[in-house]
């Protein structure tokens, strides 16, 4: 049975923004599983956040702190709809991502990271996918603040989007 998909990180929740954007929360409440890669800021969201999602995979990232680093690891994984799917906030500059984290993450089908705000969707020699959603928050040098939905589906991921978020 497809799976839908919502990906998200860098929310940087109260500092970055009083709250998330409609439209992430709208499609967070349609999902059937959320997945966030670190830097939530406040664990006031991360309790939001399991109060409303179905299924949630999840890490904290580097300005995470105190219990947002007790409840939540560094790198998560899962198999959804027979994706295995690891989590991760980091993953080190641009320049040889690909093969860097290809070796990292051997046997994963979908790494989704953050960290950068910049939205990133590209496929290592090996197969791995690798998405950053952006931040649909602070968008830094981007034009907008972006989230992902997608779909698994019999160990395949489609309908790949980046939503544009207004500031």
């Amino acid at each position: 049975m497809p799976v839908s998909l919502v990906l998200t990180a860098d929310t940087h929740v109260p500092r970055r923004a009083r709250d998330l954007p409609h439209a992430l929360w709208a499609a967070i409440d349609a999902a059937d599983v959320v997945v966030h890669a670190g830097d939530w800021v406040d664990v006031a969201l991360l309790d939001r956040f399991e109060e409303r999602v179905r299924r949630l995979v999840a890490v904290h990232g580097n300005n995470d702190h105190g219990p947002l680093r007790q409840r939540l690891p560094e790198v998560a994984r899962a198999e959804i709809e027979g994706i295995r799917l690891a989590v991760v906030h980091e993953t080190g500059d641009r320049k040889g991502r690909e093969a860097r984290c290809a070796a990292r993450f051997p046997d994963t089908d979908l790494l989704v990271f953050g960290h950068s705000h910049i939205p990133w969707d590209t496929t290592a020699d090996t197969g791995l996918r690798l998405v950053n959603p952006g931040s649909p928050t602070d968008r830094r040098r981007q034009p907008h603040g972006t989230f992902v939905t997608a779909v698994a589906d019999d160990g395949v991921l489609r309908d790949v989007t980046f939503h544009p978020v207004a500031r």
